[in-house]
């Protein structure tokens, strides 16, 4: 379904996307980097709005989120295309598709409404927009939010961290919890291998801290490419500067897309990066596609007791020891919303 996409401006006889910081400047007839936006006659439309390409009932860790109302479920939704193109994309399937397709676009019919109302039959408390990157569909992830918030029920990006600051403080106070990719903490690597920058995801990092929207980073370490100590290194010192209470996913890689000559991750480096983490100050760092329940359950920053006990693949089956959010041993506050 194509929709207006009002989080656009008309500028020198073209229309300015304003939804992500690739800012594409698009003339008549012209698609965004994304794929589904695009100007016709002189206005920005959304090519996919209410058009789901995937939908699942997932646990919240899978996110992953593991401070964001720990061992619950939520709705996942996504849509086709995607601002980016990371040649490691696990679902470039959908991501991807639009750009290797003409702009076709594919999906099932939602409307928010359908999506809350999935949501309250099934007493799910949070909306997840992931799969592909959610800043894409904005307008449609700002309508099914603003309904969501009405009803009570907490929204969530899955996000590589592109929204511009309007997109952002749009989404206050519906947006909640953000999963934001930190892929890399080079440039080179964000132009060559996504075609993207490095800054401006630092700069949604910091600005949605700012705004008081839980975050949570996830970096995938790639051999070769963004596993080097320095480099893993300067990511942890980024985020401890915002704040070490922010958790960080360190997460593994498996061959994909057009990466697939590239080995996995070594557990030996995932171990070397979870050691670095906490040498520089963060106080919850998480191994991600490893299940190790020992780098996966959630330490005291006060007195290293288990807090929240994670196993199984995702570290979905959660056992908690807090009492409203405290430390049970010690009384600690866990930095969260539980």
């Amino acid at each position: 379904m194509k929709a207006l996409a009002w989080m656009s401006e008309k500028k020198n006889g073209k229309v300015l996307c304003k939804a992500c910081k690739q800012r594409c400047m698009l003339d008549d007839g012209e698609y965004g980097k994304c794929g589904v936006r695009v100007n016709e006659g002189g206005k920005l439309y959304l090519t996919v709005y209410s058009l789901v390409s995937a939908i699942h009932i997932d646990p919240v860790e899978k996110k992953p989120l593991y401070h964001f109302l720990p061992g619950t479920k939520t709705l996942s939704i996504g849509t086709v295309g995607c601002n980016f193109s990371c040649k490691f994309c696990q679902n470039w399937e959908i991501s991807q598709y639009p750009k290797l397709n003409n702009y076709r676009v594919f999906g099932d019919s939602y409307t928010p409404e359908d999506l809350i109302q999935i949501a309250e039959r099934f007493q799910i408390p949070s909306i997840s927009y992931t799969y592909n990157e959610p800043v894409i569909f904005f307008e449609f992830a700002y309508d099914t939010m603003k309904l969501a918030y009405e009803k009570g029920i907490k929204n969530i990006f899955v996000t590589s961290g592109y929204e511009t600051e309007e997109v952002l403080e749009a989404s206050v106070p519906f947006l909640s919890a953000m999963n934001i990719d930190l892929k890399a903490f080079s440039d080179e690597f964000y132009r060559n291998i996504c075609n993207a920058r490095l800054k401006p995801v630092l700069k949604t990092i910091e600005k949605a801290y700012k705004l008081g929207i839980w975050i949570e980073i996830t970096t995938l370490l790639i051999p070769g490419y963004n596993d080097s100590e320095s480099e893993i290194r300067s990511i942890a010192r980024f985020i401890r500067d915002i704040s070490p209470d922010i958790p960080w996913h360190i997460s593994r890689f498996f061959p994909a897309y057009l990466m697939t000559g590239v080995p996995p991750t070594p557990v030996s480096t995932l171990k070397k990066a979870y050691e670095i983490g906490k040498e520089e100050g963060l106080n919850y760092v998480y191994v991600g596609n490893y299940p190790d329940p020992s780098l996966t359950s959630t330490y005291c920053p006060s007195c290293r007791s288990i807090v929240i006990e994670r196993s199984g693949y995702l570290g979905e089956k959660v056992k908690t020891y807090l009492k409203e959010g405290k430390c049970e041993n010690c009384g600690f506050q866990i930095a969260g919303v539980f």
